[in-house]
Formats: C-alpha cells, sequence, structure tokens
C-alpha cells in the first residue's frame, strides 16, 4: 500500500502542478502581464509549487528531514538529471548571462543557504532573510536585466476560458494538497517499514517526483521544436527552491532536522554539482551544454543516488 500510494501521490502532485502552470500563465497572459514577468515569478512559483506543498507539509506534520531533503534532492536532480537529459536529447547554447548572473545567484543562494543550516536548523528569521533575497533578485533581473534576458517562446497559453482557468487553479491546487497528504504518508510509512531514513526517501522517489515538472515543460519544448531551452530556467528553478520554499517553509514552521548526513553528505554534493555545470558549460571555450556533458551529469547522479543507498 507504501507503494501504491507513493506513486498516486506523485501522479497527483505533477497533475496538480501542471493544472497550476497552465492556469498561471493562461491569467497572466489575458492580463497582459509580460513574459519575461510570467517565466521569472509565475511559472517559477508554478513549477515548484510541488516543492513548496511538500516541504511545507512535511515540517508541518513533524518530518523536517523531508523538508529538507525534498528541496536538496530537487535542486541536484534539475541539474544532474533533468539538464543531464535535456542535452542529451538537445544541446543548449550557453549565453554570457550563465557566467554573470544566472551561476553567481544560485552559487550565492547555495552557499547562504549551507551557512544558515550548518546548524541543522533554519529558523525563522533565516527564512525571511531568504525570501527577501528572493525579492532582491527578482526585482534586480526585472528591472536592471530585462534588455538582458530572452523570452520563453514557450510560454504560450493553451487556456483562454476565464471559468476554466478557475477550475485548473482550484483544481491544481486541491491536487497538490491531496497528493502531497498521500506522498508524505506514503513515504514515512514506507522508510519505517524497510528502515531507511526519511531523508533516503526524500532525496530519491520525492525529490525526483517533484522535479518532474522542470523535466516535463523542457521534454515538451523540445519535441516541439520551439525555441532551445534555457539553461537560465533550471538555475532559476533551483533558485527559487533555495529561496522560496525553503524561506517560505522556515517562515511558517521552523525546521530542526535530525539526518546529519544532510549536511555532511547531501549538501556538498548539491554544491558540487552547482559547481561542476560552470567547467562543464565553458570547458573547451565552446559555450555549449552537449552530448557529453549530458552524459557526465548523468553519471554524477547515478553515483549519488548509489551512494546513498550502498
Amino acid at each position: 500500500m507504501d507503494y501504491i500510494a507513493i506513486f498516486f501521490g506523485l501522479l497527483i502532485l505533477v497533475k496538480g502542478g501542471d493544472w497550476l502552470l497552465k492556469a498561471a500563465v493562461a491569467l497572466s497572459i489575458n492580463l497582459s502581464i509580460p513574459k519575461i514577468v510570467i517565466g521569472m515569478t509565475v511559472v517559477s512559483f508554478a513549477t515548484s509549487a510541488p516543492e513548496l506543498i511538500v516541504s511545507i507539509k512535511s515540517a508541518l506534520m513533524g518530518h523536517p528531514d523531508l523538508a529538507m531533503g525534498n528541496v536538496i534532492g530537487s535542486n541536484i536532480a534539475n541539474l544532474a538529471l533533468v539538464l543531464g537529459i535535456v542535452i542529451l536529447i538537445e544541446p543548449i547554447i550557453v549565453t554570457k548571462n550563465f557566467f554573470r548572473i544566472d551561476w553567481p545567484i544560485m552559487f550565492l543562494s547555495t552557499m547562504i543557504f549551507y551557512f544558515f543550516t550548518k546548524n541543522n536548523n533554519l529558523t525563522i528569521n533565516e527564512g525571511f532573510i531568504l525570501f527577501t533575497l528572493l525579492i532582491a533578485v527578482l526585482i534586480f533581473l526585472l528591472f536592471l536585466q530585462k534588455n538582458n534576458i530572452v523570452d520563453d517562446s514557450s510560454l504560450v497559453s493553451e487556456v483562454s476560458n476565464k471559468k476554466v482557468i478557475l477550475l485548473l487553479f482550484f483544481g491544481g491546487g486541491i491536487a497538490l494538497w491531496l497528493g502531497s497528504e498521500m506522498l508524505i504518508k506514503g513515504s514515512v510509512s514506507l522508510a519505517q517499514e524497510i528502515g531507511i531514513s526519511e531523508r533516503i526517501i526524500s532525496i530519491s522517489i520525492i525529490s525526483i517526483g517533484t522535479s518532474i515538472p522542470e523535466l516535463s515543460a523542457s521534454l515538451v519544448a523540445i519535441f516541439r521544436k520551439e525555441k532551445a531551452i534555457s539553461l537560465g530556467n533550471l538555475i532559476g528553478s533551483n533558485i527559487f527552491n533555495i529561496l522560496a520554499v525553503m524561506g517560505i517553509t522556515a517562515m511558517i514552521q521552523p525546521i530542526v532536522f535530525f539526518d546529519q548526513n544532510l549536511i555532511e553528505s547531501d549538501f556538498l554534493w548539491m554544491i558540487f554539482i552547482s559547481v561542476l555545470i560552470l567547467p562543464l558549460a565553458y570547458i573547451p571555450k565552446r559555450m555549449k551544454l552537449g552530448r557529453i556533458e549530458g552524459a557526465i551529469l548523468l553519471c554524477c547522479y547515478a553515483i549519488f543516488i548509489y551512494q546513498m543507498f550502498k
């Protein structure tokens, strides 16, 4: 039953995120909000909604390791698994903004998050600082870098009926709530039944599941032969997971986690993968992430999962 609960929990969670994303993009376009704003705010929030709901509910239900592991695992999966699969299918041209803006902001956010959690907790004040940094980043990107950010042509509304938009919003919200309930309870029960930690469940099964929206959005854009997927979108997702998901979660429920491996192993892997992206994007000065780099990232993810279970 635990496996069934986890499977259907993930399925409902992903579907809820998809509905919320479609509704959010449709509403934003109907309100004539610029695509640049939609891409960096509405879409980022919608694709990170599964991580946000799972982390908040995990913390409130007394499972902080699930909340932390979900974000750390999702960030690793976004760069090593999702990006690896995407560039195996379609290489990505790396722009100068990646080196000057995207990667530095992601790395700085990661290191601040690491500094805050080294004492095995994330307080309300630290959560507020993370969320404040998110607002500062969005203001910086929106008002100072408008001319440097490329619109994503995949942001085209498939929904125009206002009643359908509202139904997608409410349906997505209910699906996220129901899916997170099933996923968390099933994961905790499975961890107890087979004798593994909540951390391992969250880093592996849950984090991959909550990264599915990013993967599916990337694959759909490729198969539709639209504009090449921007590396900045996945980098932005990681920034949002740290500053928004963990910031909001800590402001609602301070997090005190118990598994030291989250800091001594998993967090270091997240830092390693984040740093690895930089030379892969630059060497050998091709300014491109291609199939070789994709294979390297997927191998790193396989090693990460293997060492966690050995």
